[in-house]
């Protein structure tokens, strides 16, 4: 048996709850990894948003195509399992991941403080797999809470993101966006900076520029970084990698959609194709590169390219966070946060000490990012 986790908004656990508890669903870009979940496994349900664990199902069916609309119409959660409810939490008596009695247990939270954000991206993709010892503590903990119906009121800030987070009707159905609080709208520390603190922050983002681009090349892609960073970027570089860089870029497009492609911070190509393009914000407004991946977009609607974007793991709430403003929500092929992910500096380091990475297939960077959909 194993543990997956099953992620749910507030909206989407209510439908749950009201059409019988018999059906989760996901995206169809989640179906390769639910053809890992097997009859027996158990689902560990977290509300989003709010952050709280919420319920306990028991998988009895394989994996199977439905779109029969359930959450939505069009409904996008059309890879689905047949499940048998456990433990099903309302809301507000659902256990919230920073109670003692989960904070200080669980694998990814315990070593942390209560106000870190570094735990958060185990808990930003279902269908994630959670090792035995935390599912098997969730699952207990969550029986007890069944029992004893504990109440655990919702704070102000769950209150205030509860009622941020809205849904938007397009032609190809519902699409969900944010429109963050004006106070927060861009790191004040930006404003004041003196210029050695400013020479750090530059360094810092060179060298995270240089490690995308040295396992890009690693794993056998051609490297494209903007030309005013190339020689700053290549003093960080392996000398053996550095035959890997572009001096131009071999592709065919408008002048428009060209002068866009080459100031994105990182790509890497395969022949004449980009395969990946990574902007990192290490203290510039988080969406001046959401801006330029969604340029991208509009202008090549048929693009199939994976986006990132790479910033310090304390800035991974805001990114997340303004990925679903309206204008990269609304977007004509769909919302800019089905298309591009989150990677701290922490998970580039990680896949960076990869061992084999000539040998390991770029699809790995899809374990690592971080998504902002529901």
């Amino acid at each position: 048996m194993s543990y997956f986790l099953n992620l749910w908004t507030p909206e989407t656990w209510k439908v749950f709850r009201d059409r019988g508890t018999s059906v989760s669903g996901f995206r169809e870009r989640q179906y390769h990894a639910a053809e890992r979940v097997k009859v027996g496994d158990i689902f560990l349900c977290y509300l989003v948003r709010v952050s709280r664990w919420c319920g306990v199902l028991r998988v009895t069916s394989t994996v199977y195509r439905d779109k029969q609309p359930i959450y939505e119409d069009p409904d996008p959660f059309v890879v689905r399992f047949k499940v048998e409810p456990i433990v099903i939490l309302e809301p507000e008596y659902s256990v919230p991941i920073r109670d003692d009695s989960i904070w200080h247990v669980l694998s990814q939270t315990k070593d942390h403080p209560k106000d870190s954000n570094r735990w958060t991206g185990a808990y930003r993709n279902s269908l994630r797999e959670i090792d035995d010892a935390d599912g098997s503590f969730l699952v207990s903990r969550l029986e007890k809470q069944k029992q004893e119906n504990q109440l655990f009121s919702f704070t102000d800030k769950d209150l205030y993101k509860l009622k941020q987070a809205q849904r938007v009707k397009t032609p190809a159905g519902k699409v969900s966006v944010e429109v963050p609080d004006s106070n927060e709208d861009e790191d004040s520390i930006n404003v004041e900076r003196n210029v050695d603190i400013r020479s750090q922050d530059d360094r810092k983002s060179l060298q995270i520029q240089a490690k995308i681009a040295e396992i890009g090349a690693q794993m056998n892609f051609h490297v494209w970084v903007p030309r005013n960073d190339k020689v700053r970027v290549l003093s960080y570089v392996r000398d053996d990698l550095k035959q890997f860089f572009l001096d131009e870029l071999p592709l065919n497009y408008d002048e428009t959609t060209f002068r866009t492609i080459e100031q994105i911070d990182v790509i890497w190509l395969k022949r004449r194709s980009i395969a990946r393009a990574f902007e990192v914000e290490h203290t510039t407004a988080v969406y001046s590169g959401l801006l330029r991946m969604a340029d991208l977009l509009a202008l090549q609607p048929n693009m199939d390219i994976k986006l990132h974007i790479v910033a310090p793991d304390e800035r991974r709430d805001k990114v997340l966070q303004e990925i679903k403003r309206p204008v990269f929500s609304l977007l004509e092929r769909g919302p800019l946060y089905e298309e591009c992910t989150f990677l701290s500096y922490d998970t580039v380091a990680e896949i960076g000490n990869l061992p084999h990475l000539l040998h390991t297939n770029d699809s790995i960077i899809e374990k690592y990012g971080e998504s902002a959909e529901d």
